[in-house]
């Protein structure tokens, strides 16, 4: 099930007898398909009208024969609908599944996708993990973020992967190109929550929830570096947040890192190669957990995307031209 926002279009007369009663009285007997309370709320919020007049006062002493109208919007459950949807299934049992996600799969249904989503291709593969919440979807990956994840087909199953999601006992590790020079690894840990007006995005937050994120270098261009990162949490657009915040946004992260930063002397073919890569370079290279049925440690890798590999080789193709350091 997901949430859709559905117009709300009501009008009625008020009936003479309604004399002298409270606005939110007379409503509920008007529209009584919905509930006293909601038409409150909606009064509250301004979405009533009587005889043209916005009315916020729940309280309001109708006279009859008015016309009352009210334009609101509700949240209302839909159900979600299987999809065949090709799938890169790395292993699969009774249990759970372990999905390599490709760049521009959406995890759930949401605002401006509703379906085509990694939701909807489960319920088509495994009917019955509409009976999972979530469909079994244990963590999520960002749209454009490929990689691993692990999608439980029992309630047992998911459960016991929650857990250890929350006991840190699950291990992700993940590959990633920021913008600038990082000279070694090192840790963030700072607290991440909800982007004080950028409602959508995350930042770091002194009153957020803690996120720790690990990183290490694992290879060091002109203006670029390679990294290998390990979670300890996992909070919405982690990896994202912690390298903006050092100063080091991910390659092709708008959102975080905002436009394109060319290095001097760059190629065209390196310069095309930047500015055509439309997604944030973050994919989820390893994943690690006990098996929820026999408590097996288990770990999969699933190789990098081929536009990653592109960006890797064209990197370092640049700093071969420009005799950077040991590419000389």
């Amino acid at each position: 099930m997901n949430q859709q926002v559905k117009p709300i279009s009501l009008s009625n007369e008020i009936p003479l007898d309604a004399f002298n009663l409270r606005l939110d009285q007379c409503i509920a007997h008007l529209f009584p398909d919905y509930s006293r309370s909601k038409l409150k709320e909606w009064i509250i919020q301004g979405c009533v009208k009587v005889n043209g007049e916005v009315i916020t006062s729940p309280r309001h002493k109708v006279k009859g024969a008015e016309l009352v109208s009210i334009e609101a919007q509700q949240q209302v459950q839909v159900e979600d609908e299987p999809q065949q949807i090709d799938l890169d299934i790395r292993y699969e049992d009774e249990q759970i599944l372990i999905i390599n996600k490709p760049a521009g799969l959406v995890v759930h249904p949401g605002a401006g996708n509703q379906s085509g989503t990694l939701l909807n291709a489960l319920l088509a593969h495994v009917p019955d993990i509409k009976n999972v919440p979530r469909a079994g979807i244990v963590h999520r990956l960002d749209k454009e973020t490929t990689g691993l994840m692990v999608v439980a087909k029992t309630l047992n199953a998911q459960t016991k992967l929650v857990d250890q999601l929350q006991q840190r006992a699950m291990g992700r590790e993940y590959e990633a190109v920021v913008m600038g020079n990082l000279i070694a690894g090192g840790s963030v840990d700072e607290n991440i929550g909800r982007h004080a007006s950028k409602r959508t995005l995350m930042a770091v937050r002194e009153n957020g929830k803690p996120a720790v994120t690990h990183y290490r270098v694992k290879k060091k261009f002109r203006a670029h570096t390679y990294l290998r990162l390990k979670l300890e949490t996992g909070r919405t657009h982690q990896i994202r947040v912690h390298m903006a915040y050092i100063k080091h946004p991910l390659v092709g992260d708008v959102q975080y890192g905002g436009r394109t930063r060319l290095p001097k002397h760059a190629s065209n073919a390196f310069i095309d190669c930047l500015r055509g890569f439309k997604r944030q370079a973050l994919h989820a290279i390893k994943l690690s957990l006990h098996h929820p049925e026999t408590n097996e440690l288990m770990t999969w890798e699933a190789p990098l995307p081929e536009d990653f590999t592109q960006l890797l080789a064209q990197l370092e193709a640049d700093a071969k031209e420009n005799g950077y350091g040991e590419f000389n």
